[in-house]
């Protein structure tokens, strides 16, 4: 079947000054056609378009300053590629649970005028799919007036909810270059194996598992090779995942949503996972408001929630989206998660942290930093783990809270938090 593609500047000349612009995120940020929008950049001065995003991958030269007067980051999540641009005030973040943004977009709240994605190649039924990201990416589509769409033959064909047909796309233009991955993580160190030895031994067979990227979720993934019938129902997942399926620990068999399916939002991480998601209908790749909506995520049995933060008080709130006044990242779907599993019946949330960063700063302390956000409250709250043991905070008051944090505090820091518990709520 022959398509009719355009070039990069025509199909991006459906844009107009003043639109508001969705742009695909992760790892199919669709670099090649942003770089191409700069090009444009003169026919947007003094009326900028607005562009609505989340987590974007690679260089995005479009919030460099010097396009500040042709467009506008409004984004909803705060990546290392915006980072600057957000502490300049060149940009704007949007604080949003993950699940509630399709709902900006339905809703009017954020109308979309144009979406920019990037897809694979069309099948011979005429459909292309979102790829590594279905996420928000499937109702920023089917609320835009304008698809714009990247299609890369080395986009993986995913199944779930982002399928679309050609016929709704307004412009195709072809480009052939790498999808945006995720080196293989570092060895988990010793701190980061001690947590997950403490994470792993909480999680019973049959659970259903939501973690994230990184070197704790690695050093959990990694010993659970003894589990049996594993389920996944997360935001999102990378290359951690994919020995526990091919061994067969991960089955999904005991889930209430979706049984036999690794269901999820997105993934990122190397070639590897790619080929291996590709046309692969083991995954489910849907809608963000459906895999993060509390309601959904309760009805798996024995959810375990697994997520992190930057740092975590006293009285359990913790802070997960920013470093003092310092916008970091965002409020992404940490909290439809932890409810989630809450809800759950023998479900288990959990933060989990190193009890110092790498620099030896305390990262359980007395008060939050100044101007510190707080994205699990401490109603939320009930399993912290650190690499000195887990802390079960649910049902207990104020100052036994405080106790039960010093208790995985780094050694080094467990006296100055009991003097800050002591002046604050007395004998603990």
């Amino acid at each position: 079947m022959n398509y009719n593609y355009q070039s990069a500047e025509s199909a991006l000349e459906l844009i107009r000054p003043g639109n508001r612009v969705f742009i695909h995120g992760s790892a199919a940020t669709p670099t090649f056609l942003l770089d191409q929008l700069t090009l444009q950049a003169e026919r947007f001065r003094g009326n900028p378009a607005d562009l609505i995003s989340i987590s974007l991958f690679g260089e995005v030269k479009l919030a460099s300053e010097e396009f500040n007067d042709s467009f506008h980051i409004n984004s909803l999540f705060v990546s290392a590629p915006i980072r600057e641009a957000i502490k300049n005030g060149h940009a704007d973040y949007v604080p949003v649970f993950l699940s509630e943004i399709p709902e900006l977009f339905k809703s009017g709240a954020l109308p979309l005028d144009v979406a920019i994605v990037q897809v694979s190649v069309p099948d011979r039924h005429g459909y292309v799919t979102l790829g590594t990201s279905v996420d928000v990416a499937r109702s920023a589509v089917d609320s835009a007036a304008t698809v714009i769409a990247l299609v890369n033959p080395n986009m993986p064909r995913t199944h779930g909810d982002g399928m679309i047909h050609v016929s709704n796309i307004k412009a195709m233009v072809y480009h052939d270059g790498p999808i945006h991955n995720l080196p293989a993580a570092a060895p988990p160190g010793e701190i980061e194996f001690a947590i997950g030895k403490h994470i792993a031994a909480m999680i019973d067979d049959r659970s259903t598992l939501q973690m994230g990227i990184g070197s704790i979720p690695d050093a959990v993934l990694g010993l659970l090779h003894h589990h049996k019938d594993l389920g996944i129902h997360t935001e999102m997942l990378s290359d951690g995942i994919i020995p526990l399926l091919e061994k067969g620990v991960i089955t999904n068999k005991f889930k209430k949503k979706h049984p036999g399916k690794t269901v999820t939002g997105f993934c990122a991480g190397t070639e590897k996972l790619y080929r291996f998601i590709d046309d692969n209908p083991e995954f489910a790749f849907l809608d963000i408001d459906y895999v993060n909506e509390p309601y959904v995520i309760k009805q798996n049995p024995n959810v375990v929630a697994i997520n992190s933060c930057i740092e975590i008080d006293l009285t359990g709130q913790v802070c997960s989206d920013s470093i003092g006044t310092l916008q970091y990242s965002g409020v992404g779907g940490q909290m439809d998660f932890i409810r989630g599993a809450a809800l759950s019946e023998g479900g288990k949330p959990i933060i989990a942290l190193p009890s110092r960063t790498g620099k030896g700063i305390p990262r359980i302390v007395p008060f939050l930093k100044q101007g510190a956000g707080v994205v699990t409250t401490r109603a939320h709250v009930r399993y912290v783990v650190t690499e000195y043991g887990v802390a079960n905070l649910f049902g207990k008051n104020l100052r036994e809270r405080a106790r039960e944090l010093i208790r995985i505090a780094h050694p080094d820091d467990r006296e100055m938090l009991q003097r800050s518990a002591f002046e604050r709520f007395g004998n603990i």
